[in-house]
């Protein structure tokens, strides 16, 4: 049975560990604890953990260089464990798609993502697989760059736990079921976010 390689983005260290950028890193945390193994140094600079999602082999990795270099390492593991593009899943915040909504996609832009845009030029294809976990835009005038720097604001962390854990069911449909019947499944239940808008 061909093997998956599923990638959450984010960047590495503890300082940036509940930004919303690491949206993509939280959700893997929940893929691996459900893989019941523990992430391991690769040589791709990734952390890796080997194991079967949804019952099928899977790869899931962590690229340890920073969020606009996730090509390097995504393009190394893809070589090693010798699996096609159209069986990668990348997991990843989404700017445009408002809190508490999840997405999956194949191919497309990358919606200015600098991990997205690394990876389709180290893959060489936009047709990869993606789980986009919703973020909302910044409010007012706070610039994106800063926004998605930031840890998720206390009334979004309430949530959190379950949108993780949602995202992780999206990744295990995509692996199971295929693109369409996650879309059919998943698009449309969104959480609808309590309290003021913002």
């Amino acid at each position: 049975m061909d093997r998956w390689l599923v990638v959450g983005l984010g960047n590495p260290g503890p300082e940036y560990a509940g930004n919303r950028h690491n949206a993509g890193f939280m959700v893997l945390d929940e893929l691996a604890a459900r893989a019941g193994g523990r992430f391991k140094a690769h040589r791709s600079r990734a952390e890796v953990l080997e194991g079967r999602l949804a019952g099928v082999p899977a790869v899931l990795a962590k690229p340890l260089s920073f969020m606009n270099l996730s090509g390097g390492p995504v393009k190394a593991l893809a070589d090693f464990y010798k699996v096609d593009p159209a069986r990668v899943v990348v997991v990843h915040d989404e700017l445009d798609i408002p809190y508490g909504a999840l997405r999956a996609k194949l191919g497309g832009g990358d919606n200015g993502h600098n991990g997205l845009k690394s990876i389709t030029r180290s893959l060489a294809t936009k047709d990869y697989l993606r789980v986009r976990f919703g973020i909302g835009r910044p409010p007012g005038r706070m610039d994106a760059a800063a926004y998605v720097l930031r840890d998720f604001a206390t009334a979004e962390r309430k949530d959190l736990a379950f949108l993780v854990d949602r995202a992780a069911d999206v990744v295990e449909s995509l692996i199971k079921v295929g693109l369409e019947q996650t879309q059919n499944t998943f698009h449309a239940g969104d959480l609808k976010i309590s309290g003021p808008p913002r």
